[in-house]
């Protein structure tokens, strides 16, 4: 049977829009699903979640959800400490704290479990879900395009340092990266293959000036700098290229704080968490990229997976998405490690769950909801391809979509007036030309992808 051939063009990918009118790109609407909290701090190794630093993944061959994720094993706990408490003792930091990565499975992505893995002793006892004692701040993929079985699990944490394993969960010794810089990598760190560089790209945390105004001299606490995000590559997972900062801290106020990134429809896509230096709270933008170095925010300062405004909810003070979304046929699955309390504070801390719609990252909308909202596609040169639209439409709204050909003719006109994913507007029949372009104009509509489909 012939492969069906496909091709998703994302529209919050400006390679994929000429020009605009009365539109903008937004980030779209996210739910958090109602049986949030769906991990929490029930064992008596996890002591605190903090960021959760988790990381997620489906394994097709074993039906199976499989999530590491990192709590402070040897630290003191908030569990059952009141608000009043927690304002009034002092926040005692990570001294004498140490990190572990635990693992957990589930068969739904809702109810999860861990399982005694016996790998590690944790107070004399080792029955626990714990794979690794000491690690900070992991970051754990499944290398799909590994040869090499014994290497198919590849992680990174502070250090820098990378490990390997088959299984993910019996690891090799640490490894410190080889790179021309020292850099701590006190975040959540992460790798990715990056298929248009056929290299592993990693992303960690460095720091630069701000614009920050300092008052007297600078100290520990009284100073200018911020997080920013920084990128490293390699062709083999040994060798590792100079760090280079790719999302500055423009304003101290505002910093990144860790950025989970991930592949899609020939995108790569960032989950920012932001830190608010002044509410000491943390939630999650979007940012979008053509080739992982060069970085574009989408919707800048508006929160894509925000946090709760109910003091001790359980995602009140921080909302840090874990690494990589699960994209299942009706949704998005965006994992987050949350927080009920401020960042650099005590808190208790969970694994929760937000859905977006299928391609639902971003869209354009019209910025004056009384003028229609235009906006242009370069020149396609997938010809001969049914066109599919992803679209959500508001009641008495429509979405008309306008095909072009190479000399700007007018071929065919389509007005969609659902919600709709992947809709058909033009059958292969009407788009065999030699280049054409899509207008779309927008009413009451916001309209997040392309789709050409043999």
């Amino acid at each position: 049977m012939k492969a069906i051939r496909k091709t998703r063009f994302l529209l919050l990918d400006k390679r994929n829009i000429s020009s605009s009118e009365n539109a903008e790109l937004k980030v779209g609407s996210v739910s958090k699903h109602h049986q949030n909290p769906l991990m929490v701090e029930d064992k008596p190794w996890e002591k605190r979640f903090d960021n959760l630093y988790g990381n997620i993944l489906y394994d097709e061959s074993e039906e199976l959800y499989k999530c590491w994720y990192s709590p402070f094993i040897i630290a003191h706990s908030s569990k059952d400490m009141s608000l009043s408490e927690r304002k009034r003792r002092t926040y005692e930091g990570h001294d004498s704290q140490e990190m572990g990565i635990c693992y957990a499975t589930s068969k739904d992505g809702l109810k999860w479990d861990k399982p005694d893995l016996q790998l590690t002793t944790f107070e004399g006892n080792s029955k626990n879900n714990i794979v690794w004692s000491g690690p900070h701040g992991a970051g754990i993929f499944k290398d799909t395009h590994e040869k090499n079985k014994s290497q198919l699990y590849k992680s990174i944490f502070q250090g820098l340092k990378t490990s390997l394993s088959g299984d993910g969960l019996s690891w090799s010794p640490a490894r410190k990266l080889v790179s021309k810089d020292k850099i701590a990598g006190d975040t959540h760190n992460n790798v990715i293959w990056a298929p248009t560089l056929e290299k592993y790209v990693g992303f960690t945390r460095s720091w630069g000036e701000t614009d920050r105004k300092l008052e007297g001299p600078p100290t520990k606490t009284n100073h200018a700098w911020g997080r920013e995000v920084s990128r490293i590559e390699s062709s083999d997972f040994l060798e590792w290229s100079r760090p280079e900062v790719v999302l500055r801290c423009k304003s101290w106020d505002h910093q990144p704080y860790a950025m989970p990134v991930f592949y899609h429809a020939n995108t790569y896509i960032g989950l920012l968490a932001i830190h608010d230096q002044n509410s000491d709270r943390v939630w999650t933008e979007l940012a979008w990229s053509p080739d992982t170095a060069n970085w574009h925010r989408i919707d800048e300062g508006q929160p894509f997976v925000q946090c709760s405004e109910h003091i001790l909810d359980y995602d009140y003070g921080c909302v840090y998405a874990c690494a990589t979304p699960i994209f299942l046929d009706d949704e998005i699955r965006i994992y987050y490690g949350g927080s009920d309390w401020l960042h650099t504070s005590w808190r208790n801390g969970c694994l929760a769950l937000a859905t977006v719609r299928p391609d639902g990252f971003a869209g354009y909308q019209q910025v004056n909801t009384k003028k229609i909202g235009v906006i242009n596609t370069p020149i396609f040169k997938q010809t001969g391809q049914a066109i599919k639209i992803t679209t959500d439409i508001k009641e008495n709204g429509w979405l008309e979509v306008n095909l072009y050909d190479e000399k700007n003719e007018p071929v065919a006109t389509k007005r969609i007036y659902d919600t709709s994913t992947d809709k058909l507007v033009f059958a292969p029949q009407i788009t065999r030309l030699n280049a054409m372009r899509l207008e779309f104009k927008l009413n009451q509509a916001k309209v997040f992808s392309i789709v050409f489909e043999d």
